[in-house]
Order: structure tokens, then C-alpha cells, then sequence
């Protein structure tokens, strides 16, 4: 999933207004052209297109324009100089990383949700699977997990199988994905046995895939948020933040099955 940062531009033409008239429609352009760049992880995609839609109807003259792909890959597009406003990861690790690299107002950083991880079949699978040790099963050739360098699902994945000794021994079964949401794509279409991702990865697909089991043994899965270095719109970015925490945001997460942070 390669997502590009969306560039939208107002073109405004004004012929003959008296100067009241014309610093009136170049304020009202300027708040049209308030736009907020948000870079978030994968699995928040249509939990943030809500909070988006809402966040706008809230804040008139704002623009939420959403960039979603694996946390790691948002990180190094932000590192490359992407114009992002507001990072949200699936991971401490990776906004740990951000916060290394100098990329984030460090004071702005809250945890806004949670999550679990869980192990996926197609809906149609035959194969009585309940945990993780049966997916030494000669049934099961293939398991989709994100790519644990940039995926936090597939690193929490990893810390599931490693935990249960089972890591180095399924390696040649592993498809490894971009995404999360890839991951469960391989599931939903049949073309794995069985994949790891989010517990509200799983409520999206739910009419084409199955949870076999919860997967345990990893690290608190809690997402974080912060305002990116070099924003040239933080009073909006911390407004954005501070939705995500407040009542109208959290049941709008809540709704799409993420806990309270």
C-alpha cells in the first residue's frame, strides 16, 4: 500500500474589489486552505477517516488530508522531509525512533488507543486452528505477517512466536507484508493459511476472515500520537490531539473496536 500525501490548492481570482472587499475573500481563502496533514499507521484507516469527516464538521475551513502506511515507512518519510503535521503510530518503538531523530514536539506525545493481536483464518478454512502451536500443522504452508523491520503488527507477531519458541522454525511458511492491512488482504483473499494482525484489523474484514485465537506474549500494543518538528500549523496539530483523546474522538475509535489507551 503506497499512499502519497495529497496536495490540494485554492486558485482565487478577484477583479475590481475595493480593498475591504479583498483582504475579506483572502481571510476567508486562508481558512479554506487550512489543511492538516496527518500520517498514521495503517490499521487507524478507517477508524481516522471517521475522526477526519468529524474533526472537519467541528473545525469549518479544515482540511484533514490522511497519509496512510506502516509505521516505519511514515517515520522515514518524515525523515526524508514529507510536510506532515501529525504522526500516529502503531508503536512505541517507532515513535521512539521519530523522537531520536529529533522529528517530534516530544512534549506533545500522548498515548489515544489501544489494541490487541490476533491469528486470522479465511473464513471458509477447514483447518481447526486455536493457537499459535498449530501452525507447525503441515496444513498451514503459508502465514502473512507485516514485515517486522517496519510493521508493528509483524513485530509484535514476532515477539508472539519467539516467545513460543516458534520463530526460527516457521520462517519458510512467512509472506511477509508492507502493511497490516496487506497482511490481512493475503487472508481475506485465500491466499494464505492463516496471518497476524490487529484485533481491529479483523472487525474490518469480518465477513471474509475468522479469529482462530488471540495471539499472547507481546508487549502492551498502545498507539501514540505526536506533532511533527517543524509544523507550521501546532495550535491545529495539538487540536487535533486533543480531539483524538477527547469524548467525540475515543467513541469514534471505540466504534471501530480500539481500547482506551
Amino acid at each position: 500500500m503506497k499512499n502519497g500525501l495529497l496536495k490540494r490548492g485554492l486558485v482565487l481570482a478577484v477583479v475590481s474589489l475595493p480593498v475591504f472587499a479583498l483582504n475579506s475573500v483572502t481571510d476567508k481563502a486562508a481558512c479554506a486552505q487550512q489543511e492538516l496533514l496527518v500520517s498514521a499507521a495503517a490499521s487507524l484507516t478507517n477508524a481516522f477517516k471517521d475522526v477526519g469527516k468529524q474533526f472537519e464538521a467541528a473545525n469549518p475551513g479544515v482540511m484533514v488530508v490522511l497519509n496512510f502506511a506502516s509505521s516505519g515507512a511514515l517515520m522515514q518519510q518524515i525523515d526524508k522531509g514529507a510536510p506532515v503535521d501529525v504522526f500516529a503510530s502503531a508503536d512505541q518503538k517507532t515513535m521512539d525512533q521519530a523522537g531520536g531523530k529529533g522529528l517530534l514536539l516530544v512534549e506533545t506525545r500522548k498515548d489515544f488507543v489501544s489494541n490487541g493481536l490476533v491469528l486470522v483464518v479465511p473464513k471458509d478454512s477447514k483447518i481447526a486452528l486455536t493457537g499459535v502451536k498449530g501452525l507447525s500443522d503441515s496444513r498451514i504452508a503459508r502465514i502473512s505477517l507485516g514485515n517486522p523491520e517496519s510493521v508493528p503488527a509483524g513485530r509484535y507477531a514476532q515477539e508472539v512466536l519467539t516467545k513460543a519458541v516458534l520463530w526460527e522454525a516457521l520462517k519458510p511458511k512467512y509472506i511477509l507484508a508492507e502493511t497490516v492491512r496487506q497482511a490481512l488482504d493475503y487472508v481475506a483473499r485465500g491466499e494464505v493459511d492463516a496471518g497476524f494482525v490487529f484485533s481491529t484489523d479483523a472487525i474490518v474484514a469480518k465477513e471474509r476472515v475468522r479469529v482462530a485465537a488471540r495471539a499472547e506474549g507481546h508487549q502492551p500494543i498502545r498507539y501514540p500520537v505526536a506533532a511533527i518538528r517543524g509544523t507550521k500549523k501546532l495550535a491545529l496539530s495539538q487540536k487535533f490531539i486533543d480531539y483524538l483523546l477527547g469524548s467525540e474522538g475515543q467513541a469514534i475509535l471505540a466504534r471501530h473496536g480500539f481500547g482506551k489507551p
